[in-house]
């Protein structure tokens, strides 16, 4: 459908990033960002992103965010919340950075259809690598930011995202798209920000099986 509106389900992370860039790229409209937060933390779920972060990258795509916030039992009726105001927006379609798990994508097609959105995969069962590769070669930034330590190294908590740490992680048979939740990242610049974010990492968080990087805005850097 191209020459759509669409909202783009955004985590702040490399595969939201690189499902954007695609709908833009064929000619859509990104219209809005919505991302989802825990509900009594200060932070993105999944990815652990600090609200400032978040806000500099709408910013830098220049379209309104939209903040939702949940626990895991009230997640869906957010969802649903959400759908409905991106559709009384005249926003026909959201976007979605799913690559092959299929119990999600029913999940959100199912869930988009009950208030007549659309919901679109770009990436949808394409070769994960060949993915990575494509959010490297177009010139996206982006670092590993959560670390789930049952299933990869703690130590590559903070590395860039590139091709080379795509072969180390392979190397140990660790999946590099982290698809399954091994780690999360965050994305600083690429071909849809119209500048880069100037980020600052500080200290690392443990919980549970997991490793967070904490990360800001660079001092006096200001979000409007």
């Amino acid at each position: 459908m191209t020459g759509a509106k669409f909202v783009a389900s955004w985590s702040g992370g490399k595969d939201s990033a690189l499902a954007t860039y695609r709908a833009i790229r064929e000619g859509n409209v990104l219209a809005m960002l919505w991302t989802m937060f825990d509900k009594d933390q200060p932070h993105s779920k999944s990815h652990a992103l600090p609200l400032e972060i978040i806000q500099a990258q709408a910013k830098q795509l220049d379209v309104p965010l939209m903040i939702r916030k949940a626990d895991w039992a009230g997640y869906e009726g957010q969802f649903m919340d959400a759908m409905r105001v991106c559709k009384a927006h005249g926003i026909p379609q959201a976007i979605f950075g799913d690559i092959d798990l299929e119990d999600h994508l029913l999940w959100v097609q199912s869930m988009c259809a009950k208030v007549g959105m659309e919901a679109v995969h770009p990436l949808w069962q394409e070769s994960r690598r060949s993915l990575l590769e494509e959010f490297v070669r177009e010139g996206f930034e982006a670092y590993i930011v959560v670390v789930h330590t049952e299933k990869m190294p703690a130590e590559f908590l903070g590395r860039r995202f590139t091709i080379e740490l795509m072969d180390e992680l392979e190397a140990l048979d660790i999946d590099s798209c982290g698809e399954s939740g091994e780690f999360h990242t965050v994305v600083v610049d690429g071909p849809i920000f119209k500048e880069r974010i100037p980020i600052q990492m500080g200290d690392e968080v443990e919980k549970d099986s997991y490793v967070f990087l904490t990360c800001g805005l660079e001092k006096d850097t200001s979000v409007d």
